[in-house]
This record gives structure tokens, C-alpha cells and sequence, in this order.
């Protein structure tokens, strides 16, 4: 069943996207993910609490967004697929198109390279704010073209190539369940003193549910590229992250790119190692372009991949 509709999925992506007067009248699904943690962190992540408590109120609150996710999803999957007969894995696949990311990050990380092309460097600062946490402020063009590009790098595992795994791994339940997985990572999975136990659960399970996406992700990237395998092999270690190096140092290595290094959040300097260690610092709108066209070919191939298996099986 997974096969068909992760195809569809994908084609329904790139077709459309999530556009934004949809996004305006119901806002997406995430925005529902995301007011179960307010909910939970308010009620339980209180500084009163000891670190053991919170750690283990951060357990059960993943516990209960997972279990939640997975078994309406699962509900819903059964009844579609019972209820529609042979129809049923095409509405299976308009329910999981929006877990996707495809267009979405396409269209983010471009604007960024058109604001740069026309010069306009506070608008490229604007527009890669829109999908970076760090301080725009602080970056010159070079760096909001790496930033663009890390991004890009990144999230073509969390947007595209790991829900895609999931959706073919465990269908419905599963793309849900990782896209509130990777919500949860990136509202409370922060090591900062507010969120270092509560999110603790949240951080340490995106690591694992990223653990296969991210390395298949960083494959299909140097494919894609033709190159980059031995920047990913060499500097995929290097990031904080266990999984986002992969794609990261996968993209540096097929651009001949330095990226990372040091970088700004909330007016604090990170002295984070540089990937790609043996490649240009000098980025622009140009390689931009030419990460969303690598970015782009490694859609396809993991379009190839789900239209293989759709045929195979």
C-alpha cells in the first residue's frame, strides 16, 4: 500500500505544495503537534520541577504527542483504505502529501538566491531567516549563502527523504508520526538550561528516527552530484548533530564549499568546526542555484526509488 501512495505523495508535493492561502485559513498539521507540546511544557517543564522530573514529564509528553499521532493516524489509514476500496491509497496519499517538504524548501532557499542576485542583501537576510535559527544580522552575503545552503543540506532529510522512509517503512502512521517526532526536536530538543531535560526525550528520539534518512540522504546527494563522497565521509563526524553532517558535508564536498564554522544564535558566538575544511568560503547566490539543482536531482532519485518500489511490489 505504501509503495503507490508515497508516489503520489511526492508528485502532489511538488505539484503544490502547502500553499499559503491553505496555510492561512487551517494553517497545517504541525500547528496541531505543536500546541500539544505548549500544552505539556507548560503544564510539566516548570523550573521548579527537578532536572530527574522533567526529564522523565519530557518522556511522557513524547510518549503521549507519538502514541496520539500514530494510533489516529493508523485509525484513519484502516477506515480510508476499508471504507474506499480501491480508491483508498489515493486518499492515503492527499493525508500524507503534507508531511512532505519539497516545494516548500525549494521556493524558501530560492528566494534567498534571487534576493542575493538583485543585491539586496537585508531582503536575503530576511528571507534565510525564514529557515535558519541564527542571527541574520551578523551574516554577510557569503554567509547567508551557506546558511541558505546548510539548510537546504538539512532539510532535505527532515523535509523529503526521511518522511518519505517512513511513510514507505510504516505508511500513514509512520510519515505522522516522524513529523511529530522532528516538531518536537525543533520546539523543545535544545540544550539551552530551559529545555536541556524536558527536551531531552524529544532530541535523543529524532536521532534515532533520522539515523537511516540521513545517511541514505547524504547517498542520494553525492548521486545526485556526481561528487562529495569523501567530504561526507571524512566530515559527516565533525557536526553536533549524528545525522544532520551527513547531508551537510555531502553538499560541501559536491559544491567545494566550506561550510558551518563559527556562527551567531541569539548574539552568542558558537565555535562550531568548519565541513568541508578543503573547499571555497566564498559562497553566493550562485551556488545557491546550483545546491537547489543538486537538491532537485536528489528528489528525483528518491522519486525513482518510490516509483521502483511501487512497480516492484
Amino acid at each position: 500500500m505504501a509503495e503507490p501512495v508515497a508516489l503520489v505523495a511526492l508528485a502532489l508535493d511538488a505539484a503544490i505544495g502547502w500553499p499559503a492561502w491553505l496555510y492561512r485559513r487551517i494553517g497545517h498539521p504541525i500547528g496541531l503537534f505543536a500546541r500539544i507540546l505548549d500544552m505539556c511544557e507548560q503544564a510539566w517543564n516548570r523550573p521548579d520541577r527537578s532536572f530527574a522530573a522533567r526529564r522523565a514529564l519530557g518522556v511522557l509528553t513524547m510518549a503521549l504527542l507519538i502514541g496520539t499521532v500514530g494510533g489516529a493516524s493508523w485509525l484513519l489509514q484502516r477506515a480510508v483504505l476499508e471504507g474506499l476500496g480501491p480508491i483508498g491509497w489515493l486518499v492515503c496519499a492527499l493525508l500524507a502529501f503534507p508531511a512532505l517538504a519539497q516545494r516548500s524548501l525549494d521556493d524558501h532557499v530560492r528566494a534567498v538566491a534571487l534576493a542575493l542576485e538583485q543585491g539586496d542583501l537585508p531582503a536575503a537576510r530576511t528571507a534565510v531567516a525564514q529557515i535558519v535559527g541564527r542571527d541574520p544580522d551578523a551574516l554577510d552575503a557569503a554567509g547567508v549563502s551557506r546558511a541558505a545552503i546548510e539548510s537546504l543540506a538539512e532539510s532535505f532529510c527532515d523535509g523529503v527523504a526521511a518522511p518519505l522512509f517512513w511513510l514507505l517503512a510504516l505508511g500513514l502512521p509512520g510519515v505522522w508520526m516522524y513529523k511529530a517526532i522532528n516538531t518536537a526536536d525543533s520546539m523543545i530538543g535544545h540544550r539551552e538550561p530551559r529545555w536541556r531535560a524536558f527536551g531531552w526525550a524529544a532530541a535523543r528520539i529524532d536521532d534515532g528516527a533520522n539515523l537511516v534518512p540521513a545517511r541514505l540522504a547524504g547517498i542520494a546527494i553525492c548521486l545526485a552530484a556526481g561528487k562529495g563522497w569523501r567530504t561526507m565521509a571524512r566530515d559527516a563526524g565533525k557536526h553536533a548533530s549524528p545525522n544532520a553532517g551527513w547531508t551537510e558535508a555531502a553538499m560541501a564536498g559536491a559544491l567545494d564549499l566550506r561550510l558551518v564554522g563559527p556562527v551567531w544564535y541569539d548574539r552568542v558566538l558558537h565555535d562550531k568546526p568548519w565541513i568541508g575544511a578543503h573547499g571555497r568560503n566564498d559562497a553566493g547566490g550562485v551556488d545557491i542555484r546550483r545546491a537547489l539543482v543538486i537538491y532537485r536531482r536528489a528528489c528525483l532519485l528518491l522519486w525513482a526509488i518510490a516509483g521502483g518500489l511501487a512497480w516492484a511490489l
